[in-house]
């Protein structure tokens, strides 16, 4: 959904099922394979070059093992293989925020440590909804399905964010979900969890009618630009960022951070 809401507005801030998309089924990352077209080959010269839509989105969901309910909802499993790489992040996450929160408190600096994530996808899940529209995001059906449906956390991320906190890392949540969805994406993570302070100055949306002074982009920042100026603005409140998180590489490029986390997402691609 937006990262500029992780539901981005437009396929041109969202590119879905892409091939550039498609090649990283699993990984989450741009590598192409035998037969398809690469980035010094961009337009197709075969329709050999070009991923069947149909095989791409049975792949996605046997990823994912897709779990159909009596009422026709869809959702991802806990035993997939989406689930189990997930798993894998979060342990080599924990592994290294117990040893850097531990650095930073011997230290004895005076920046207290922090976390800051994406949303969809990197701490709520939008499998569902996905589903629910075929892969075709639109600003009409996100809406919809935000005001009324909370979206599962990312398989464990709850946990890995509470315990953090618990730990004394402070908890930021950076999406590209617009202003006006706030009170829908405050109620989702409390419900599934989310244990940690979920007021303003802890998440921060995209605000296009009133943009932050401190982003000089205003609002035409990129992502890249909108989400490192943001890393940088909480640094600049007393915090350290010592780890972010997110499933696009625009949500962890521009500095201010020192370790990136990715989330796995074959589902779309924000530049």
């Amino acid at each position: 959904m937006p990262r500029p809401a992780r539901f981005r507005p437009a396929l041109s801030r969202r590119a879905r099922l892409g091939a550039t998309t498609v090649a990283a089924l699993v990984a989450g990352t741009a590598v192409f394979g035998v037969g398809q077209a690469t980035a010094e080959h961009s337009v197709p010269r075969t329709d050999k070059e070009i991923p069947n839509l149909t095989q791409v989105q049975d792949k996605i969901k046997a990823y994912y093992g897709d779990t159909v309910t009596a009422d026709g909802e869809h959702y991802a499993s806990p035993h997939s293989n989406y689930a189990r790489q997930v798993r894998g992040i979060e342990a080599k996450a924990r592994t290294y925020l117990s040893k850097a929160l531990t650095r930073h408190d011997r230290a004895g600096k005076q920046a207290k440590p922090a976390i800051v994530l994406d949303m969809d996808d990197t701490t709520l899940l939008t499998y569902n909804y996905e589903l629910q529209v075929g892969f075709h995001y639109t600003e009409e059906s996100q809406d919809k399905y935000l005001a009324h449906t909370d979206m599962d956390p990312v398989f464990g991320m709850n946990r890995l964010v509470n315990w953090a906190h618990a730990k004394g890392a402070e908890v930021f949540f950076l999406t590209g979900r617009k202003e006006a969805q706030r009170d829908w994406s405050v109620r989702n993570l409390k419900n599934v969890g989310y244990g940690v302070p979920l007021d303003r100055r802890h998440v921060y949306l995209k605000n296009k009618e009133n943009p932050p002074a401190y982003l000089p982009c205003g609002a035409t920042c990129t992502t890249v630009e909108y989400k490192s100026g943001t890393r940088k603005h909480i640094e600049s409140l007393g915090y350290h960022v010592v780890a972010n998180f997110g499933d696009q590489y625009s949500d962890l490029s521009g500095g201010a951070g020192d370790r990136t986390f990715k989330l796995p997402n074959p589902m779309y691609y924000l530049p």
